[in-house]
């Protein structure tokens, strides 16, 4: 061997960026030892996920950086997203996929595993993960959707919500009952976030105005309030799907100004020192609940509401000073979405700091204001269209009061020029509903400071300008316009569903996973028998996973082959749940009364959580789970029927349900649903829909195909004849055979042996009002089922509409819905972002 010959040089590549196996398994150990303190003979597998999410992180931070640099350094239009709610799921495995680094990262895992046996499974680090439960449901959901097509789109964003450290309710299932859980989602931290305390801002509360003439003579207000806190940013990178653009989640955690006042503590007050600190952390403590129809907003929902929405606009006046030095062009810099009515305060707040802090004129700041706000309403039930008491404001926010009172002072004299001598067009319009205790109406507040109003569906936007909202379409008609809702393919297709979106790859490539359009090349597949059979064994498989996790989880053991039939999604009365479970009830006397009826297998799965708050959704649930109780041990059903009801809903959840669907429950009263977007999901997914002519249904059902839809039940136009009429529920409920005895089996305690009264307050609001019109719409929906279950006898047929649903799904992308609030409303452009290396 010739000693002189010099060895290959391979260069080494950095630890916090290098791609390559070698390197990644170099960065794990690393981000074990250095950040962690951990060596792996004692690593915990939470330790191991920590080490993998560092490592993945740092590779995220060289584009985060270069993101923000390219938005400040070139004259760019930027969209602040405001959301009381981000519904995020997990992080790891979103951007392992982003990054184009799964493959690598799994074999840099694996290869470890065989010199740290500790170490988990690469499957296993991805389900240790707690998701950040900073929602609800799909309010938080669709934002984050759109934070993944608004960088996957290259769109300069950055989102602003609230760091809850509690946020929604870990889900628990005992006796049938729903018992909530604190969802400690930071017990071990939170590696994707980083905090920055120098961008700290203050918060006021309480206290009273005091009004006074500046050196110029002109007169001013000036808030003394009695209360200060702290808002402390914490960073969150939101890759897009490989691309450069990382833009920014900011979410705020609330602090006492001062950790320790001495001089209280000195005097020997020790309780009123520490219960102040407390007061000031609570507001960010726990994920507020839905509004539902029995809950009150208390409030600390306007506590939070006020003090995300101040941290924000101070953080976006700061940054729009330091790199453009004049307020007149803030709405030229910077378009601010209000996510539903929860930070349409953000109005007045900007208000506030452009006439009292920066000393604008008024006419000034109102002119900036009005370009600078567009609000999303998402909702047409009453109990999610905001209202605050005059008095709670006054105790909290006297300042705001005042600024509402002179908008709505202005605003009403606008109403009057137009619209003279129709005075009870004025008490409509006005932001005060005087009646009572007086409120303030926060939709109005959003709708007069808002250049752009949008509704999230097609019927929904109609219903807003018709009926919700018609007085402000009438007078701004050129405010209003639709943007139906979307959802990320990256996340609910190619992330959830990895077999089908392999199959879809193979066959018309990738581009679809950036433009969902392209999904339309799979219908010259739908007539090919051997695609076709593919389909349904990834189906297959999927459903057989699914049903494997049942019976691990439940110890209930389901059949693959049987209809996958799926309503999962927020436990309300109007989304009807109990007109699925009336459904099952019907089938199951069915059985007994012809324990050898030939009935199509079904297997019924439900998800959802209730409000805590709300005893009707949480009984609701217990009623499933007592008829699932009852059908899943009565011999006589055999394996033609199963009931299960799955805890914990929430976007893992969703990724393992929703690509196992065969039939997807759309069946909320129709005008109820504002849009939803699980239906959304499903259809993405192959599942073929059952629902009624309700938000997005109606469009998901012109986009498939009316022959790949299962339609029933009354449109919004006879539900409001219907209402307008003596509707009597008993009518129905002798009319039909079979909903008398379901309703009468639920009544006398069939299902609730140990206590036959368990559920007659359902019974009871379903006889005296049926406000959501369940026994008229019953037996549209028992017909509907017959023909779903006859359909799904020809399984070569429902294949087919499977692959359509999937193919024509392409206008449901969140992607598309971004794109149209840039061109139509924001009017924002996409900005490339170079890679560049920092080291």
């Amino acid at each position: 061997m010739n000693k002189n010959i010099n060895p290959p040089i391979i260069p080494m590549e950095d630890n916090r960026t290098g791609l390559s196996v070698e390197t990644l398994k170099r960065a794990i150990l690393d981000n074990l030892f250095y950040v962690q303190g951990k060596f792996p003979a004692i690593a915990t597998p939470q330790d191991y996920y920590r080490a993998v999410a560092y490592t993945v992180r740092d590779r995220l931070l060289q584009h985060w950086f270069n993101t923000s640099e390219t938005y400040l350094k070139e004259n760019v239009r930027i969209v602040a997203y405001l959301s009381s709610e981000f519904l995020l799921g997990p992080h790891l495995s979103n951007n392992l996929i982003n990054l184009g680094i799964n493959e690598a990262v799994c074999q840099a895992v694996t290869e470890l595993k065989s010199d740290f046996p500790n170490i988990p499974d690469f499957a296993e680090i991805l389900e240790i993960e707690e998701e950040p439960g900073l929602g609800n449901g799909g309010l938080g959901r669709l934002a984050a959707c759109y934070m993944d097509s608004l960088a996957t789109l290259e769109i300069p964003a950055i989102s602003y919500g609230i760091r809850y450290e509690f946020g929604i309710f870990d889900q628990e299932i005992e006796n049938g009952w729903q018992k909530e859980i604190t969802d400690k989602w930071l017990k071990f931290g939170n590696p994707w976030e980083i905090v920055r305390p120098e961008a700290e801002v203050k918060v006021k509360w309480g206290g009273h105005t005091e009004p006074y003439f500046d050196e110029n003579g002109r007169y001013q207000v000036k808030w003394i309030a009695h209360k200060e806190v702290k808002g402390i940013p914490y960073d969150t990178p939101i890759l897009g799907y490989k691309k450069y653009t990382a833009n920014t989640l900011r979410l705020w955690k609330a602090e006492a100004v001062e950790c320790l006042n001495f001089s209280i503590f000195k005097a020997g007050d020790y309780f009123d020192e520490v219960q102040d600190k407390v007061d000031s952390e609570n507001l960010t403590k726990i994920l507020y609940p839905n509004d539902d129809t029995c809950f009150t907003p208390q409030p600390l929902r306007l506590e939070q509401q006020y003090f995300f929405v101040s941290c924000s606009l101070q953080d976006i006046i700061r940054l729009h000073l330091k790199y453009k030095g004049s307020l007149d062009t803030l709405h030229e810099k910077f378009t601010l979405q209000l996510n539903d009515t929860h930070p349409a305060i953000a109005i007045a707040e900007l208000m506030h700091l452009l006439v009292d802090e920066h000393h604008l004129e008024w006419e000034q700041a109102w002119d900036i204001t009005t370009k600078t706000f567009a609000y999303t309403n998402h909702s047409l039930l009453p109990e999610a269209l905001e209202r605050w008491s005059i008095r709670l404001f006054q105790s909290l926010l006297p300042r705001h009061l005042q600024i509402i009172y002179e908008i709505n002072y202005r605003f009403l004299q606008e109403v009057a020029l137009k619209y003279p001598d129709d005075r009870d067009r004025l008490r409509r319009m006005s932001l005060i509903d005087e009646t009572g205790d007086r409120y303030i109406r926060m939709a109005h507040l959003a709708s007069v400071g808002s250049y752009a109003i949008n509704g999230v569906a097609a019927l929904h936007t109609e219903l807003l300008k018709e009926e919700v909202l018609q007085d402000f379409a009438q007078m701004y008609p050129e405010k209003f316009s639709n943007k139906t809702n979307g959802v990320t393919p990256r996340r609910f297709l190619l992330l959830s569903n990895p077999k089908l979106a392999d199959l879809i790859s193979q066959k018309i490539g990738e581009d679809w996973i950036n433009n969902l359009e392209e999904l339309r090349q799979l219908e010259s597949f739908v007539d090919r028998p051997d695609f076709c059979q593919k389909w349904r064994n990834i189906k297959l498989s999927i459903k057989q996973e699914l049903a494997h996790y049942i019976e691990q989880e439940k110890g209930i053991k389901i059949d693959p082959y049987s209809l996958f039939d799926i309503q999962a999604k927020r436990i309300h009365e109007y989304k009807r749940p109990h007109l699925n479970v009336l459904h099952i009830i019907t089938l199951y006397n069915k059985i007994k009364a012809n324990p050898d009826i030939d009935i199509t297998p079904r297997t019924f799965i439900f998800g959802g959580k209730a409000t805590p708050g709300y005893f009707m959704a949480q009984l609701i649930i217990k009623l499933i789970n007592s008829v699932a109780d009852v059908v899943n041990n009565d011999p006589d059903v055999r394996d033609r029927l199963k009931v299960v009801f799955l805890k914990d809903y929430n976007v893992k959840f969703a990724q393992r349900v929703y690509p196992a669907a065969d039939l997807s429950e759309q069946i909320s009263l129709a005008g109820r649903e504002a849009s939803g977007t699980g239906n959304m999901k499903f259809a993405m997914n192959g599942a073929l829909t059952i629902g009624t002519f309700d938000g997005a249904n109606i469009e998901i059902r012109e986009a498939v195909g009316c022959d790949n839809f299962f339609l029933f039940g009354l449109t919004e136009e006879e539900v409001y004849a219907l209402k307008a009429s003596d509707y009597n529920p008993w009518y129905y409920y002798h009319q039909n055979s079979y909903l008398r005895h379901a309703i009468d089996q639920i009544g006398y305690g069939f299902f609730s042996p140990q206590d036959p009264e368990l559920f007659r307050p359902l019974l009871d609001n379903l006889m005296t009002s049926d406000e959501y019109l369940l026994l008229v719409d019953y037996g549209f929906y028992i017909e509907c089922q017959e023909r779903v279950s006859q359909a799904y006898r020809d399984l070569e047929n429902w294949t087919k509409m499977s692959i359509l649903n999937v193919a024509r799904i392409g206008k449901f992308s969140s992607d598309r819905a971004i794109r149209e609030y840039c061109q139509e409303i924001w009017h924002v452009e996409p900005v490339t972002v170079e890679p560049k290396n920092y080291l």
